[in-house]
């Protein structure tokens, strides 16, 4: 009971804060095991990479393995059992002293690593830091796993699927076969999560300051009108926006960057156009905004280079102040930062939790960034 209520407790402070949804009570078929609210009865012989847990009370003594990102004294841990994979996991809290973040002046970076990044579709990351461009290609996890998806999914057609409303239970092939299903599933999107998390720890640990684009991925990402002929094509368009996962490695990168004092600068992507303005020039063309001019050619100062390169390159100049046809002072643009101080909001509870929580500037108005070189 101990152990239930500091979960709820959790959820509802990860609620109000706006890192999560609202908690949602769930059935006590997804939740097995048991938790240890103190030290006795189980050790952990470990310094946060690899080593063994020890549960005194079952006698077992568990290997393991892997590397934890910070690590400081154990003090609770829970057993739970996983239906969906049919696998036992140990989770164990640790209380670790919290490192504050410093910026600017306070910070021992230099503030002089930047890169400025692009996402897309055929090549999933395009970073540029001023002296040569990065491609990180996009891996494809769920049209790679399709087949095997769409094959898993067809064994159900003859099978008793579920009928609520008329009382109609799964058939248990029906079941076996949605378990396979959903394990697919499960797996693309695995593989994703470590390849993002190893794309951007990679990137974080190499530059102090990120720029990209304000991306709405929702508004991306929604379904095509009524009456449109390319229903189809939005659709793929859709899944492949998905499947790189926009909204979470600016996320992940953002947090990232952050933790070693940087700043991520995001910059409004109606205004700067990064797609559609000549980085050399400052012209801006609108017939490069289609997704399938791969290829930019500037009519008036002859410039031509790829698009996610081009966009990289304006994203890289606007944030020094020397992009052509863009300005120099980006707080009169509409840029945001990692650092910007957010005004107050009024609402109801839903609303203010749907808020992202976002660092306050300092009680003067005024933000410790680094000046641009």
């Amino acid at each position: 009971m101990q152990a239930t209520l500091k979960r709820v407790d959790l959820a509802y402070n990860r609620f109000l804060k706006g890192l999560s949804e609202i908690p949602r009570y769930k059935s006590i078929k997804k939740y097995s095991g048991w938790t240890y609210p103190s030290k006795a009865g189980w050790k952990a012989n470990t310094d946060g990479k690899n080593g063994t847990l020890v549960l005194n009370d079952l006698g077992l003594v568990i290997k393991m393995r892997g590397q934890a990102k910070f690590w400081g004294t154990p003090t609770t841990l829970t057993i739970a059992y996983k239906p969906s994979i049919n696998a036992w996991f140990a989770s164990i809290t640790v209380k670790v002293d919290t490192q504050q973040t410093r910026y600017g002046s306070e910070s021992d970076l230099v503030y002089e690593k930047i890169v400025a990044y692009d996402l897309g579709t055929e090549t999933a990351i395009t970073a540029f830091n001023g002296a040569e461009f990065e491609e990180i290609a996009n891996q494809r996890f769920t049209k790679t796993l399709e087949p095997k998806v769409k094959a898993a999914g067809k064994e159900k057609r003859r099978k008793q699927a579920p009928d609520f409303k008329k009382g109609i239970k799964a058939s248990n092939r029906w079941k076996k076969a949605n378990k396979r299903e959903s394990q697919l599933k499960i797996k693309a999107g695995l593989q994703r999560k470590d390849w993002q998390h190893k794309v951007t720890s990679d990137l974080a640990s190499r530059y102090d300051i990120g720029v990209t684009e304000k991306l709405n991925t929702k508004g991306l990402t929604r379904k095509a009108k009524k009456g449109s002929k390319r229903k189809k094509q939005k659709a793929g368009l859709n899944k492949a926006i998905l499947d790189v996962g926009f909204g979470t490695l600016n996320k992940m990168l953002t947090y990232k960057i952050e933790l070693k004092g940087g700043i991520v600068l995001q910059l409004p992507t109606r205004q700067l156009k990064p797609s559609q303005r000549c980085p050399e020039c400052g012209k801006v063309h609108k017939n490069w905004a289609e997704l399938s001019n791969r290829y930019h050619v500037c009519d008036a100062c002859s410039f031509e280079f790829d698009r996610d390169k081009t966009s990289a390159m304006v994203m890289f100049n606007a944030a020094l102040g020397k992009q052509p046809g863009y300005g120099a002072d980006l707080d009169k643009r509409g840029f945001s930062s990692s650092t910007s101080k957010t005004r107050k909001h009024t609402g109801s509870m839903k609303q203010l939790g749907k808020l992202k929580r976002q660092k306050s500037r300092s009680s003067d108005g005024s933000a410790d960034t680094p000046s641009w070189p």
